[in-house]
């Protein structure tokens, strides 16, 4: 695992392997269907050839992720605040490990390295991971295709919620979102979605 630091990150030109940014939860639910479909979206995105950036733990569905993508022969690229890997929860098995000063850094390190968006289930700091990534989007400050993993109808209610904040008039921009249950068929129509510049 190589580690590197917030200040020496920008320093260094990395490889042009297209990676996907997933967000998810530190914990892994009560149904074993999460851990299930998080390795399985680890191994699909190994499979096709593309890299994992996530959230560098190596606990919950985030450890679940991580793992298979590497058991699948993957590259995972973990980005962690400081005070998280104080208390023993950085994945020490990762091929890089970006230690970062906080969770606002953290989302901006994932967005930069990452041409595409999942989101697991999760908890408010999935929410927030997404949120704000999506805030970015519909502010035009980028054109990344985002997904939903819809395990068990986890985002059936933040869909619908969506679908009437645009109805309401809240909602302008880019605020397409990809939403399905299928582990493969999202991850297919997303890298499809990549613009490849």
């Amino acid at each position: 695992m190589r580690k590197v630091g917030v200040d020496r990150l920008r320093l260094h030109t990395f490889t042009p392997m297209l990676h996907i940014a997933v967000f998810c939860g530190a914990s892994s639910g009560h149904d074993p269907i999460h851990v299930a479909a998080a390795r399985e979206v680890g191994r699909a995105i190994a499979q096709r050839g593309l890299g994992v950036v996530y959230g560098g733990g190596h606990v919950g569905l985030m450890g679940a992720v991580a793992d298979a993508a590497m058991e699948a022969g993957g590259r995972v690229v973990g980005v962690i605040p400081g005070f998280m890997t104080e208390r023993e929860l950085a994945h020490d098995r990762v091929s890089e490990l970006v230690i970062v000063r906080d969770m606002h850094e953290r989302k901006l390190v994932m967005h930069e390295r990452s041409q595409a968006v999942i989101a697991l289930p999760g908890g408010f700091g999935t929410m927030d991971e997404l949120f704000e990534l999506l805030t970015w989007r519909q502010l035009g400050l980028h054109a990344k295709p985002m997904g939903l993993l819809n395990v068990k109808g986890f985002y059936n209610g933040l869909l619908a919620q969506m679908v009437h904040m645009e109805q309401e008039g809240f909602l302008h921009g880019d605020t397409r979102v990809l939403s399905d249950d299928n582990v493969e068929a999202l991850v297919d129509r997303l890298t499809a979605a990549i613009v490849r510049v």
